[in-house]
């Protein structure tokens, strides 16, 4: 295997199903994620979009770790500026008590969604237009090592239970800023190539020229985030893809709606300006048979020198998107866990069934 694959889910929402039946699907994914040998399944934060069911990460986290055995589970990310420091390091050090040794904390700096909402999570204009992720970032850190400076107001303040620690850190981002962070402090670094492929190489290079080694970590280590859509040949992958193409203009158009059937979004009357938009789109995305997406993601990770690569997979049929992960796993020679590990969460497979 030339590197490792992991999972981004962030719940989609397809149309004509229910939020419930999106949960479910999350959880039917991670079981078979574990099986199948993916190395993290990461769930993401965002607001106030009927597209993705991914409100509540730590929820979602605590679920996932329950019914899996081996996978490391985490977010992708917990957006800190819209938390209390305190509150994100009480949830991951309960999820690390419950689930030792199988939880990442990946941390982002926007909202997750527009900026209404953004006041709604954060509550004044001051801390929308903040940027002190940094300090924000410290706080937590201190919170987890009860570390504050002698005469800090929040010295004699607990972050419970904290007889365990914070799970590994991982700095997320979009560009180089989060790239030059994760550097300077020796995290782990994911990137978003899903929503911002021009800046994968100059943020790469950021991370790992001006890597510096801590106690969170020895030596760089670069997670790609990619949009992916697998198929048994290209053209049933392009069809699948069809749903990503129309959500690509609708989100061009500031809508997101429930993902759509992709015989619905392809006879969709795109105009010419729309049609560049998805030329746009599909140049950053990876779909088409195992063979086809496997020589791209292969490229990318040659030329980004990625250490991971995490794949998310949006499409409308829940059936195909298993698939998708399936035929990837085989594609880059998985190995696949033992059938003890996925007897184990029966249950959240028949739920979702």
């Amino acid at each position: 295997m030339p590197f490792p694959l992991s999972v981004l889910d962030l719940s989609p929402l397809p149309a004509g199903s229910s939020s419930t039946r999106a949960l479910r699907n999350t959880l039917d994914l991670a079981v078979l994620a574990d099986r199948l040998g993916y190395r993290r399944y990461w769930v993401g934060e965002h607001h106030n979009l009927p597209s993705v069911i991914c409100t509540s990460p730590e929820v979602i986290i605590g679920h996932v770790a329950s019914v899996t055995r081996d996978i490391r589970v985490g977010s992708g990310g917990i957006m800190l500026p819209n938390h209390a420091p305190l509150r994100i390091a009480e949830a991951f050090h309960t999820l690390e008590a419950l689930h030792p040794g199988r939880i990442d904390l990946g941390l982002g700096r926007a909202p997750g969604s527009d900026g209404r909402t953004a006041l709604a999570l954060r509550r004044t204009i001051e801390r929308v237009s903040a940027d002190d992720f940094p300090e924000l970032l410290d706080e937590l850190l201190a919170f987890g090592s009860r570390s504050f400076p002698p005469g800090h107001p929040f010295q004699s303040v607990r972050a419970l239970p904290d007889d365990v620690a914070l799970p590994p850190i991982w700095i997320l981002g979009s560009s180089d800023f989060g790239a030059r962070l994760a550097a300077l402090r020796g995290f782990g670094f994911g990137f978003a190539h899903h929503f911002s492929a021009q800046w994968a190489l100059p943020a790469a290079r950021a991370y790992r020229d001006n890597f510096r080694p801590s106690k969170h970590g020895a030596a760089p280590h670069l997670i790609l985030t990619v949009t992916a859509v697998c198929a048994e040949t290209d053209a049933q992958a392009n069809h699948l893809a069809a749903t990503l193409d129309l959500a690509a203009v609708r989100r061009s158009r500031g809508e997101f709606a429930p993902l759509v059937n992709p015989d619905e979004a392809i006879t969709y009357p795109f105009s010419p300006s729309e049609r560049a938009v998805i030329e746009n789109f599909r140049e950053n995305i990876f779909v088409g048979s195992p063979a086809t997406v496997r020589a791209g993601l292969e490229g990318l990770c040659a030329a980004t020198r990625a250490d991971e690569i995490m794949i998310t997979t949006m499409v409308w049929d829940h059936a195909a998107r298993r698939r998708s992960y399936e035929m990837l796993a085989e594609a880059f020679g998985l190995e696949a866990r033992n059938a003890e590990a996925a007897a184990r969460p029966r249950r959240a497979q028949s739920a979702a069934a």
